[in-house]
């Protein structure tokens, strides 16, 4: 039981203790980050329509170059998310529907809350809050059935199976964007700061 609450509410390392978000690029690098970050983010979202089976697994991973700009800084974080929309009306405009409500929500979610937020619990809670959201827009208000065609009508099952699939989905992106925070931090020529979370 102690360790299940410690696990949930120790603090976690602040975004402002990953040196290489402050260090290591350059006024260039800021300017071009977001540009390239939006390039990686709308191949990904489109791997699903040009690749239908495996593209969908490939997709999933839309969400990370979103977080990463979001990290960089949150003004870089909105501009690669709206820059992805513009180029998904180019590249895939089916995906429009899908990107700004789940892959690319979830992206700018998860940016602020661990921006804003260093308790793992929050951090998942309120990304989880934020897909769950969109994913409620999607399928209620446009009818999109992003979990089937059998949860498009009103119910409180396909809530509830929605609540619970946003929040182990957003808990396993946690966990994979803080492994891939501390892979970056341990590259950084200024990482000065403790390893251990």
């Amino acid at each position: 039981m102690f360790w299940t609450v410690r696990y949930w509410f120790v603090p976690l390392r602040g975004i402002n203790q990953y040196p290489f978000v402050l260090t290591n690029l350059s006024s260039t690098g800021k300017l071009v980050s977001p540009s390239v970050l939006s390039c990686f983010a709308a191949i990904f979202q489109s791997a699903g329509g040009f690749f239908p089976t495996i593209g969908y697994g490939i997709s999933i991973f839309t969400t990370l170059p979103i977080f990463m700009a979001m990290i960089i800084s949150k003004t870089h974080g909105f501009l690669s998310y709206f820059l992805t929309i513009f180029l998904l009306v180019i590249i895939q405009p089916s995906e429009l529907i899908v990107f700004p409500f789940t892959t690319g929500l979830l992206g700018i979610s998860l940016g602020l809350t661990f921006h804003f937020f260093k308790k793992r619990f929050f951090i998942v809670f309120f990304s989880a809050a934020s897909l769950l959201s969109g994913i409620l827009i999607l399928i209620y208000l446009f009818k999109f059935p992003i979990l089937g065609p059998a949860l498009t009508n009103f119910n409180y099952i396909g809530i509830i199976i929605a609540l619970l699939s946003s929040f182990i989905y957003c808990w396993a992106w946690v966990e994979f964007c803080r492994t891939i925070l501390n892979r970056l931090m341990k590259t950084s020529p200024d990482n000065q700061v403790n390893r251990t979370v």
